[in-house]
């Protein structure tokens, strides 16, 4: 696996700091784990081969994890690169997923699908065993954030493991389904005195990152209260694991 940070921050405009997205290569294929609104644009200026990108797992629905999904789907349909493209790319996230994107794609006929590649939308439930690619296994965890916003947890053809958190409170859960990844990739949106408790601060994602136990810690969506501060160095303070602030740009082998 290779996972390359396209977006490391929220939905406040940041000059080195996009919305939510992860590109992950793996054995199976490449995906996005999220697609915020400026995920398109960073896909080219990472130089990624998102012309043939294999699927894209949505967390939940808020706009700055999804909102780039549409917008992508349409220059997908008039880009040069993807005339002949032939293989299917996979869409897959909770429940409402479907209903979501024919709400979008009919408001004015955006005809997202009539692609000369077919397209196939997945909902998935908590919990529920499934394969995001061939070959990788994949399954979900419900977290506290909204109704429908899932953690995610892939293992590669090689056995290597990977943990998505999205965005979510804090639940003891999380440190169980994170067991011993090779990477746990977590939300750490404020350094403390959190004014939500649908996002995590500091301590409570080190504390969850403490207890699971992954080969590597990547902290990531990071709120511009963040700025100026060393984030490993702070981290560091309550979990003795390999922690890694994401960046824009940040690639990490795994």
């Amino acid at each position: 696996m290779k996972l390359t940070v396209l977006g490391s921050g929220t939905s406040v405009p940041h000059a080195s700091r996009s919305a939510p997205a992860f590109w992950l290569d793996t054995l199976a294929g490449s995906l996005l784990l999220d697609i915020g609104p400026d995920t398109t644009h960073r896909m080219a200026e990472e130089r990624l081969d998102w012309p043939n990108l294999d699927a894209i797992w949505v967390s939940h629905f808020h706009l700055d994890h999804f909102g780039g999904l549409a917008p992508f789907l349409s220059s997908m349909k008039w880009a040069p690169q993807t005339r002949t493209r032939t293989k299917t790319l996979r869409i897959a996230g909770p429940g409402g997923l479907r209903n979501l994107l024919d709400s979008i794609n009919d408001a004015n006929n955006y005809r997202l699908f009539a692609q000369p590649f077919k397209i196939e939308v997945f909902e998935i439930k908590p919990a529920a065993p499934f394969e995001l690619l061939p070959g990788l296994a994949a399954t979900t965890m419900k977290t506290p954030h909204t109704k429908e916003s899932l953690a995610l947890h892939l293992k590669d053809l090689d056995n290597k493991t990977l943990v998505y958190t999205g965005d979510t409170g804090y639940a003891e859960e999380l440190a169980e389904f994170a067991r011993n990844v090779n990477l746990l990739l977590m939300e750490c949106s404020f350094t403390r005195n959190k004014p939500l408790h649908t996002h995590l601060e500091l301590a409570e994602a080190t504390s969850l990152g403490q207890t699971s136990n992954p080969e590597t810690l990547v902290l990531t969506h990071l709120y511009p209260e963040w700025d100026g501060i060393d984030v490993v160095h702070e981290a560091k303070s309550y979990c003795s694991c390999k922690i890694i602030e994401a960046r824009d740009g940040l690639e990490i082998k795994i």
